[in-house]
């Protein structure tokens, strides 16, 4: 190893610089992921977001990364509303594919009612708990 270039641990990652480095040689490699980020909200009547999911498109996939509501909206529609949401944006996009994760105490149940299969599990992660990695094709 060169002895001119130092290894320094930096509380402020540097995103740009190695993401657009990665993002670089991932184009050269598969070509452009014509990457897009998707974002759905659930504003409540004074315009407080309440929920919401996060998410993006790369190559022909759709990569949902978070979605949340408050408590009090669950199980009255507006979670499915969102996901059928975030896949019709994706798909109009050019996405055929799904991808996400979610723990054992959070919703794979929920996803699975929608055609999620899990393909992945990480078991104590965190301890006494499973992290599930699903998948859809659209």
């Amino acid at each position: 190893m060169n002895e001119e270039y130092q290894i320094e641990y930096l509380d402020k990652p540097e995103w740009s610089i190695i993401g657009g480095g990665i993002q670089s040689y991932n184009a050269r490699q598969a070509g452009d992921d014509n990457s897009k980020s998707l974002c759905f909200v659930i504003r409540a009547p004074n315009q407080e977001v309440i929920g919401g999911v996060i998410g993006a498109t790369y190559w022909d996939w759709l990569q949902v990364d978070l979605m949340w509501l408050k408590e009090d909206l669950r199980r009255r529609g507006y979670g499915h509303r969102l996901l059928m949401m975030a896949e019709e944006e994706a798909r109009k996009r050019g996405a055929r594919h799904a991808h996400l994760d979610t723990f054992d105490f959070q919703a794979p149940e929920f996803y699975k009612k929608y055609g999620y299969r899990v393909f992945g599990e990480l078991k104590d992660y965190p301890a006494g708990h499973t992290r599930f990695y699903m998948v859809k094709d659209l």
